[in-house]
């Protein structure tokens, strides 16, 4: 009769390198591989829905529905910040002459970035000919400064920060009454390449 021998599992040697983690996948690594597109209306309409659906009602979340009307043709990537400027207000310089308001703008561009709205600023020359931008953002600005200079002087376009602006208006210092253009920054991309929307506090 053949013998039969239980064989014993053999003891796996503990192999010194440790386990490699597995790495955690950033937003910024998602967003690299995804090609820059143009914002459009419809985006700007999904991001209200969105915010304001948890505690709206339906016909609340309708009324705030903006007609497209009130949209005008989204940069399609191909224009330079003055020149799609040029291409939304072709009749800027009537409007430019024709504001006397004190404490408001006839253009606010906002931002996701004081060096953004810097940036901004420098590439808009072409544009704006002798009319006198103010500066919304934080950075070595201070809020009261900007309601002083807003209350003494006549400013034609704005360029700042969601937060700033938003706190300028809440405060009174800047009326949006006789705005007739907002320009958001929507397809330009921080370092860490998230657009303005995809900041949660924005």
């Amino acid at each position: 009769p053949t013998e039969c021998f239980l064989s014993q599992p053999e003891e796996k040697q503990e192999s010194p390198v440790k386990a490699k983690r597995r790495k955690k996948k950033k937003i910024s690594d998602v967003l690299q591989k995804s090609a820059p597109k143009p914002g459009v209306p419809a985006d700007l309409q999904n991001l209200l829905s969105q915010h304001f659906g948890e505690n709206r009602s339906v016909i609340e979340i309708e009324e705030l529905k903006l007609s497209d009307s009130c949209f005008l043709p989204a940069n399609d990537l191909s224009h330079s910040f003055s020149s799609y400027l040029k291409e939304i207000c072709p009749k800027w310089a009537k409007l430019r002459r024709n504001h006397k308001e004190k404490k408001s703008v006839v253009m606010l561009v906002l931002c996701s970035s004081a060096l953004r709205c810097l940036e901004l600023i420098k590439s808009m020359t072409a544009f704006k000919g002798d009319c006198k931008v103010l500066k919304l953002f934080a950075k070595h600005i201070k809020i009261k400064e900007q309601m002083n200079m807003l209350e003494k002087g006549v400013f034609h376009i704005g360029v700042g920060t969601p937060a700033r602006v938003k706190a300028l208006v809440e405060q009174d210092g800047l009326c949006l009454n006789s705005t007739k253009y907002m320009i958001l920054d929507w397809n330009w991309r921080d370092q860490k390449l998230r657009r303005m929307m995809d900041i949660p506090e924005v």
